[in-house]
């Protein structure tokens, strides 16, 4: 589309918004961008519809069409209901979850929310205040709920918010309801059509009640409480990072026995300008660089942080010679899930229908965990709704002990659906204490891990492509990798490619195609060498950036050649890269 008749779509779109059926802070902020002489903000922010994905909505807050705002949520909420009354015609009264974290608006954007459910016959379940994510997912399945909300934009920059929409089942919506509740939000052509006068006599707030239930799930997940006890005084830097997990991972961890529990008191304040980072990730550095220096100031043993809705975790272990280094994602899952499978052999829980789950983008050493505690582990696609759904999948036949992903997610348990960082962390400090009672450290545990099991170092790149050139940037780079993919990585021969968009999987020697088992496509592009590297590709489905994910393995025979593989394995990672042209 030219720029002349792309700036005359959006002001058409835009003047639509200065009608009285908008609020009148709504309609000076539009009437700015229609005045403004440089039009960009105008056309970011009116050039689409905020698109109701398979995720929800993730966008940047502001009036407009492609923008957060309460006719955006309100839009997909209408949406929402009206699916829920066609799906779940035969119940006397259909009920929903709402909950939100501590970004700016997300209050608001909640009630508004509930306000919708409930003035359309709706029972609400409204949480008095913000709390983690996966308390949401837990307190749709307690209450026996058919849908919930979560308002909140995970680890998102501070101009973001998020809509977040779960099933009965408490985890995120997959087919055949995604596709049908988009098709209903798209129904929605007028603000007229959102019933925003709620029902306050079908509204019900729930909090703590929820929390002590939840805490005490949480508690049975526990493999060695004893080592708890003879550990209980283990230090423990914990942050927040001015999120929702403020109050339920120290409750959480006191709940498991530990009583040195050191805070960081600037990001304990509960504030969606995250004033003290410059993001709120726990994957960044720079967002652990206070907790580091608490823990340095203390002798921290280790330390935990959680993003700002509290589902991923973020893990900093100190080294033998004093140092503190930060755990990438494929090694959080790696330890806790290497605990999880020792500690149930060890206590005589094998019963051969054990399982485990891991996303397709996460490391290969987690198979070999697996096979060499001969229980069964399955590949799904990234995000958590597809390690619910082969939960669900399989509840009732095989016992799930536990599954995440490298973007720093788990989940222990089957009483929530969504990745917890409550019970990871819980987790990862008992490990702490169980790896302290032999003597080891968590540095030291890991590199033993990777003796049993083979090495691997992982490094994952987001090349970030901002606004409609942005998207169309990635849409082209998928296509190049597609139609031209690479022969060689860092000088190893690619020998097989999946594609998950048509599920192909193509022996490359050969040319021989297999169709892969995967219960829908994705646009996802993975190469293997000969060597055993492994590099993915796909486009982010909540930010604006392409991921590769880069993994590469060796062995080790003792713990002292780690540092050397290390070594070797980044100048790898480096060529991969070079070759990759990123």
């Amino acid at each position: 589309m030219e720029q002349n008749d792309l700036l005359k779509q959006v002001t058409e779109r835009a003047q639509a918004w200065l009608s009285e059926s908008y609020d009148p802070d709504t309609r000076a902020e539009v009437k700015r961008m229609l005045e403004a002489e440089d039009k960009t903000d105008l056309i970011e922010s009116f050039y689409r519809d905020l698109e109701f994905g398979t995720g929800g909505l993730r966008g940047i807050m502001g009036a407009g069409t492609n923008r957060m705002n309460i006719y955006t949520v309100g839009a997909a909420t209408q949406g929402l209901a009206n699916y829920l009354k066609e799906a779940f015609t035969d119940l006397p009264e259909i009920s929903v979850v709402v909950g939100h974290d501590v970004r700016n608006n997300s209050r608001k954007f909640a009630e508004i929310v509930a306000d919708i459910f409930s003035a359309n016959g709706i029972k609400v379940y409204l949480f008095e205040d913000f709390r983690p994510t996966p308390e949401l997912s837990y307190a749709i399945r307690r209450l026996g709920c058919q849908s919930g909300v979560n308002i909140t934009a995970s680890h998102n920059p501070k101009e973001y918010n998020g809509y977040k929409a779960y099933w009965a089942d408490g985890a995120q919506i997959i087919a055949p309801h995604d596709v049908n509740i988009i098709e209903h939000v798209g129904r929605i052509k007028d603000v007229s059509e959102i019933k925003f006068q709620g029902d306050k006599s079908k509204i019900e707030i729930i909090g703590e009640e929820m929390d002590n239930a939840f805490l005490a799930d949480i508690k049975t997940l526990s493999l060695d409480p004893e080592v708890i006890k003879r550990h209980h005084d283990l230090k423990i830097v914990y942050t927040p990072i001015h999120g929702t997990g403020v109050k339920m991972i120290p409750d959480s961890l006191r709940n498991y026995g530990f009583t040195n529990i050191i805070h960081v008191p600037e990001q304990d304040i509960p504030s969606g300008d995250f004033p003290t980072v410059e993001s709120p990730n726990p994957e960044v550095p720079s967002a652990m660089a206070m907790a580091i220096e608490k823990a340095k100031e203390t002798d921290a043993d280790v330390i935990f942080a959680s993003d700002p809705d509290a589902d991923r975790i973020g893990c900093v272990v100190r080294d033998p010679d004093g140092s503190y280094r930060l755990l990438n994602g494929n090694q959080i899952v790696m330890i806790l899930l290497n605990y999880i499978m020792v500690r149930n052999r060890e206590m005589g829980r094998l019963v051969g229908n054990e399982y485990i789950v891991k996303t397709i983008v996460t490391t290969e050493t987690i198979k070999a965990i697996a096979q060499n505690n001969n229980i069964r582990m399955y590949d799904c696609y990234t995000g958590f709704k597809w390690i619910a759904s082969v939960i669900r999948d399989l509840e009732g036949t095989a016992r799930y002990i536990g599954g995440g992903e490298e973007s720093y997610g788990f989940l222990a348990e089957d009483f929530a659906r969504d990745k917890d960082s409550v019970s990871a962390i819980s987790l990862m400090a008992e490990i702490a204490a169980w790896a302290k009672d032999r003597g080891m450290d968590f540095a030291t545990m890991l590199k033993d891990i990777y003796v049993q099991n083979g090495f691997s170092l992982e490094e994952g790149i987001s090349v970030v492509r901002k606004g409609k050139s942005g998207a169309e940037e990635i849409i082209a780079m998928m296509k190049g990798f597609r139609a031209n993919p690479p022969k060689t990585l860092a000088g190893s021969p690619v020998v097989t490619i999946k594609d998950y968009a048509d599920l192909n999987c193509t022996d490359v020697p050969t040319g021989h195609v297999d169709k892969m088992d995967f219960p829908t496509t994705s646009n996802v592009l993975q190469y293997f060498t000969a060597d055993g590297s492994k590099v993915s590709v796909r486009p982010s489905g909540t930010e604006p950036k392409i991921k590769f994910y880069i993994e590469v393995h060796d062995t080790i025979a003792s713990p002292e050649e780690y540092d050397a593989a290390t070594a070797k394995a980044h100048e790898k990672i480096e060529a991969i890269k070079k070759d990759l042209g990123i």
